[in-house]
């Protein structure tokens, strides 16, 4: 090179107007980078392609400015020569190219220093929620400064028991910056900050008196203040019209308290960093039980909690054979009336299909697998339902991206025992490195220690080993990965509880006598996963995806066609990629309509394209292996019945899951995915990871 030009090339203008000494070998590893995503990893060839691509820039070197070619320039001309040799391999690097730009964009426009190139939306979701600011609300911390930050607060839980510090600290870092695992969106947040709520999930008892009530309310206030969920059973309130003593007046029922619980959320959510979360419950013998189900039917009502009512088998067995269903007053216990169980579950079904809510808590199935009932029954679960908890518990959640864990078609089974055994080490350490708003909270979650490790990816991963999601395949394999998941997260919480003692109600507990200690009473649990998805670039907890390509709007005016990574790489490797086929799946969400292959028509199966049934059949799959409860949105069309519906809360029971969600598409006002119709195409919101189109659960 330079004997045939006499200004060879030797410098590079960065994109901060920093000149630096020209490197050829980034070229070499930036276009070999791209060649082994396609199969190929010929370090010759990229060598050889980079050869020509310092030819061109040694021949224009006068045309830049100071003979100082920019890094737009030279990765320009790496375009040009891999055009001319690989058109596979010029639309892999370009795409790539042109998201590094939008997400360089977003970081520039928020002053975020990305140490780890995550996507544009994930970025965006960083800034927005947790990466940490100063008082004038410049961003103070990078990714990896936020990982170190949480590793470290998490970590130092373990010197009190003499362990190496530092090596744990290390490890929880390195889990967490391979996006191998995260934990929940309060620890993300809040870990080694003045705040100190680590916990996701709360739930708080409501007893029947005003005092009670409003003390539940202050609570409430406090836990979503520092970016907690809660969860209620209004199932002790009594009815509506009933007699308040103490005032010679009526009662006005649950629902009437609900809505100020929902007012009050609606007032803090404007400071927070996310929108409140919560559950409401009311057992289905409660007196107002048709005016909980239909609370939701109007408009925006309730717009910040989910409803669900307390299922019994008995409801659901009267409600099967035609027979009927006594409703009780909670403050006299006396049978106030007696209404069709077969009517009333209809409604039910009625509801969820006209709003999606209410959903369905399988109550007496929670409290058969529940690990201390000596300690009382459990009444609701955290906002999404996967954690059923006790009055005053709380529960920490994290999930192992399952996406990061094959490699050659196949599951890096002993790889995943690591992380499962390191995840549930973190999860513990919570419990004692939380700040807790309430004593009567931390005495009861130090008591029992609950942790939920769930995962996402779940759908990714499937497609990675090319089995559809609606196939037998898929279940036992579901099965399989959740059972091995539980199996050694048991063993590390016995580790620990060797090291660190057991949790102290172990002895009123149904492991008395199974094992010989336990550090914690559940150890797993699936969860939604939301934001954290976003960030580990996975989709969500265990749902299929809901669309495979999609318009995100970050910025204002800034759009873009996001792509489900493992189909993008399919159509280039099978020189199927064009703009044309991205913008008419982008359409509808589906290949299924496409003239594609039809084995790709198999693998990337979306949520609208699979029968409900193999939606409720996962999640019982997941379910068996499961401590807690499995967060699940069985996703419907918008032509999907009533009828459909009661099939689906049926099966849910008898297949033995601890709840039930069904979501129809374009039954709420706002959602956060809308599919295109015509020339329109289908939209995201920010905070939509791939799941449900209906609003994001914020835990």
């Amino acid at each position: 090179m330079k004997k045939r030009f006499k200004n060879a090339l030797k410098r590079v203008r960065k994109r901060d107007n920093s000149i630096v000494p020209f490197n050829p070998i980034k070229i070499t590893n930036a276009i070999l980078k791209a060649m082994k995503a396609l199969g190929n990893d010929d370090k010759e060839m990229a060598k050889k392609f980079t050869s020509e691509v310092i030819v061109l820039l040694n021949e224009r070197l006068e045309t830049f400015e100071d003979k100082i070619p920019t890094v737009e320039q030279i990765q320009n001309t790496v375009e040009e020569v891999l055009e001319r040799h690989n058109a596979r391999l010029f639309k892999l690097y370009s795409l790539y190219r042109r998201s590094r730009y939008l997400a360089r964009e977003i970081k520039e426009f928020f002053h975020i220093k990305d140490d780890m190139k995550f996507s544009a939306n994930a970025i965006k979701v960083l800034e927005e929620r947790y990466l940490l600011k100063d008082d004038e609300g410049k961003i103070i911390e990078t990714p990896t400064q936020m990982f170190k930050r949480i590793a470290k607060a998490i970590a130092k839980v373990d010197a009190k028991y003499k362990q190496d510090v530092e090596k744990i600290e290390l490890e929880f870092f390195e889990m967490m910056k391979n996006l191998e695992f995260l934990p929940n969106t309060p620890t993300l947040m809040n870990a080694g900050t003045k705040i100190g709520q680590l916990s996701a999930c709360f739930v708080l008892p409501i007893d029947d008196s005003l005092e009670s009530i409003f003390t539940t309310l202050k609570n409430m206030a406090r836990i979503q203040q520092s970016g907690g969920g809660t969860g209620f059973s209004f199932s002790r309130l009594r009815p509506k019209g009933d007699v308040v003593k103490s005032t010679k007046g009526v009662a006005s029922g649950p629902v009437s308290f609900i809505k100020i619980f929902d007012a009050t959320t609606e007032v803090i959510k404007q400071g927070g960093k996310r929108r409140g979360a919560n559950m409401a419950v009311l057992h289905c013998t409660h007196p107002d039980i048709e005016e909980f189900i239909s609370a939701k039917q109007k408009g925006k009502q309730l717009s910040n909690f989910n409803i669900s009512v307390a299922a019994t088998d008995a409801f659901l067995e009267a409600a099967s054979r035609g027979g009927e269903l006594k409703l009780i007053n909670p403050r006299t216990k006396q049978v106030v009336a007696k209404v069709s169980a077969k009517k009333l579950f209809w409604e039910i079904c009625r509801c969820a299909w006209q709003t999606g809510d209410p959903g369905i808590v399988l109550i007496d199935e929670i409290n058969r697998r529940q690990p201390t009932p000596s300690l009382g029954k459990i009444e609701t679960t955290n906002p999404c339902g996967e954690v059923p908890l006790l009055p005053f518990e709380s529960c920490n959640l994290g999930s192992i991206n399952l996406s990061k864990f094959v490699s050659n078609n196949k599951i890096e089974w002993d790889r995943l025992k690591k992380v499962v055994h390191l995840a549930v080490h973190f999860l513990d350490n919570v419990i004692d490195a939380n700040n807790y708003p309430l004593r009567e909270i931390e005495k009861i979650t130090k008591a029992n220690r609950k942790i939920g490790l769930g995962v996402m990816g779940f759908a990714d991963l499937l497609i990675k080993l090319r089995i559809p999601y609606n196939s037998d395949d898929a279940l036992k394999l579901g099965e399989k990965i959740m059972s091995f998941i539980s199996r050694e997260a048991r063993k590390a919480s016995i580790a620990l509880a060797k090291e660190k003692g057991s949790f102290p109600n172990f002895e009123k507990s149904i492991w008395k006598g199974k094992v010989p200690c336990l550090r914690n009473a559940t150890c797993t649990t699936i969860a939604p996963t939301g934001s954290i998805s976003i960030i580990a670039g996975c989709s969500s907890g265990i749902e299929p995806l809901f669309a495979l390509a999609y318009v995100r709007e970050i910025m204002e005016k800034k759009r873009f066609i996001e792509i489900n990574h493992d189909f993008q790489m399919e159509l280039i490797k099978k020189d199927l990629y064009t703009e044309e086929l991205i913008r008419k799946i982008a359409s509808n969400g589906s290949i299924q309509k496409t003239t594609l292959p039809q084995e790709m028509k198999r693998v990337y199966v979306t949520a609208l394209d699979i029968a409900p049934e193999w939606h409720v059949k996962m999640q019982a799959a997941f379910q068996k292996y499961t401590d807690n409860a499995v967060s699940k949105t069985v996703n419907l069309s918008e032509n999907a019945t009533i009828e459909d519906i009661k099939k689906i809360f049926m099966l849910a029971w008898r297949l033995k899951c601890k709840g039930i969600t069904i979501y129809r598409y374009g039954s709420k006002p706002e959602q956060v995915l809308y599919l295109g119709k015509g020339k329109k195409l289908t939209k995201a919101e920010l905070h939509y990871s791939g799941g449900s189109a209906c609003m994001e659960c914020s835990i």
